[in-house]
């Protein structure tokens, strides 16, 4: 154990959107060598919701700030920033600064400008090279020039931060999954041998998940297998349609939003989770969380060859092709005709997350790459040249 405390200040807008985003803070905060802050936004805005930061339950010091600019056209949440964080990172003064941040955002250069002595971490998910309208570009290469380490969701993310001038060290980090609401059934329901498989999926209706290609595999298929569709989006309505159009009438269901009890106990009546991302250019899947959440409770993927998506799945299903119908259709008729591969798949399914995306493994990589980045920050200084003294 290090002989003194690490102090991070870890600085996340996605602490504010969801409990997932704060879960690996308590994770992190919990080791007896880190001494933890959390900045978030007061109020964060999101997919047309308006979300008030939850209040403080977590057992370390979260602070809520104002924000500016929570949304500003096509950029998104790129323009935010917190008036308040210079006074704050001169009372807190740490060894670290962590930002869960795209280095071309505004929040991005923002710490970078007041860091201090501080070493700099940025967690990255982009994994589609282009170049950024004007100052974004000229934002991302002055923060990636001046980071002192690299927490890297995927391959293809590394790569962008490399193409763009990132030449330090990096370390990878998944997302980690709540294992006491996404565990497996107790006692699984029995299923008919000769029961029509039920297939499934979570997440935005939108174009860009596959969604069309799964009803076309529904619909070529000779075997009755079913799909339930858990979410909502603008896509919705023209997936309603094309169960018409198809005659999947009676085979596709859909429903609405759910808290996460509600999502597990949904994945946990499947046989097998579907996300069929299509490549476009500005899409490519930079993980997939809700693959780790089906594998938690012990259920395969069937998921696309689309960025993250065959690594963080593994052992623990089977990859098709994107945008190709007639291969998922052979896919379900062959699981339909044997489904002895279900057992072995939800087996590697569940040891997959446990060996790689538990919060605790996310708490791991943050806290190793902070260390490194304050023991090389550290090094650099005892190392710099000391100005000569006037005779």
């Amino acid at each position: 154990m290090s002989s003194r405390r690490l102090r991070i200040v870890s600085i996340a807008h996605p602490a504010t959107s969801s409990e997932a985003g704060r879960l690996r803070y308590r994770f992190l905060a919990s080791r007896p060598d880190v001494d933890l802050h959390l900045v978030m936004p007061e109020v964060w805005k999101e997919f047309g919701r308006t979300i008030q930061a939850p209040p403080s339950d977590d057992g370390f010091p979260v602070h809520r700030l104002p924000i500016r600019l929570p949304e500003a056209g096509p950029m998104k949440w790129y323009l935010h920033f917190y008036p308040a964080l210079r006074r704050l990172l001169r009372e807190l003064d740490p060894d670290v600064i962590h930002l869960w941040e795209e280095p071309w955002s505004i929040v991005a250069l923002q710490a970078q400008l007041l860091r201090g002595r501080a070493a700099l971490v940025l967690e990255v998910d982009q994994n589609i090279l282009k170049r950024l309208p004007p100052p974004f570009e000229a934002i991302r290469k002055f923060v990636l020039g001046r980071t002192d380490h690299i927490l890297s969701r995927s391959p293809d993310a590394t790569e962008v931060v490399r193409a763009r001038g990132y030449a330090g060290p990096v370390t990878p980090i998944g997302y980690g999954v709540d294992l006491a609401t996404f565990t497996p059934a107790e006692a699984p329901a029995p299923h008919r041998a000769d029961a029509p498989l039920r297939f499934g999926y979570v997440g935005r209706l939108v174009v860009e998940k596959g969604l069309d290609d799964a009803l076309e595999a529904l619909a070529r298929s000779p075997s009755a297998a079913t799909l339930s569709i858990m979410g909502e989006g603008p896509h919705e309505t023209h997936l309603r349609q094309r169960v018409e159009e198809l005659g999947l009438r009676g085979r596709v269901e859909f429903q609405g939003w759910a808290a996460p009890a509600e999502v597990a106990a949904f994945l946990r009546s499947l046989d097998a989770l579907l996300l069929l991302t299509r490549t476009t250019n500005t899409v490519r899947e930079q993980f997939g969380r809700v693959i780790i959440e089906a594998q938690a409770c012990g259920i395969p993927v069937i998921g696309s060859t689309c960025g993250a998506i065959p690594d963080v799945i593994g052992d623990g299903g089977w990859i098709v092709p994107e945008q190709d119908p007639e291969r998922l259709s052979r896919l379900l008729d062959q699981l339909s005709a044997d489904r002895t591969q279900f057992a072995a798949r939800s087996q590697a399914a569940r040891a997959n997350v446990l060996k790689r995306f538990t919060y605790d493994a996310v708490a791991t990589a943050i806290e190793a790459a902070c260390r490194a980045a304050d023991q090389s920050r550290n090094a650099s200084r005892l190392a710099a040249p000391r100005p000569l003294r006037a005779s």
